[in-house]
């Protein structure tokens, strides 16, 4: 057996392990994804119902709910928990959803 390669690129959004198309590895368990963001990027806050969300800042500095978090934080979100977005920096995040749970992304009225 061979080491297969593949590119994150080739992924949606960074996505690359859960239940969606492509993956590298389908399951309802886990959502994986490495995520890029340039400078001044924002996510409108949103939560989840079925899955906690844990995201490592890889590289670079975030806002979250007006806190400001850089690389090495590692931030849990559990379910029912808003959360909004913005880079302070250009920012590379390493995210996992348990369990995967497609659709469970819910944006908050403004």
């Amino acid at each position: 057996m061979e080491i297969e390669k593949y590119n994150l690129a080739d992924m949606v959004k960074g996505w690359f392990v859960g239940n969606f198309e492509p993956t590298l590895y389908r399951t309802n368990d886990v959502e994986v994804g490495v995520k890029q963001y340039a400078e001044g990027e924002y996510e409108a806050s949103h939560h989840h119902k079925i899955a906690t969300e844990f995201t490592v800042i890889v590289t670079g500095e975030v806002e979250v709910n007006g806190k400001r978090y850089s690389a090495g934080d590692i931030l849990k979100v559990p379910p029912g928990t808003s959360a909004n977005f913005r880079t302070l920096t250009p920012v590379t995040t390493c995210v996992v959803k348990v369990p995967g749970a497609g659709n469970d992304k819910y944006v908050d009225p403004q």
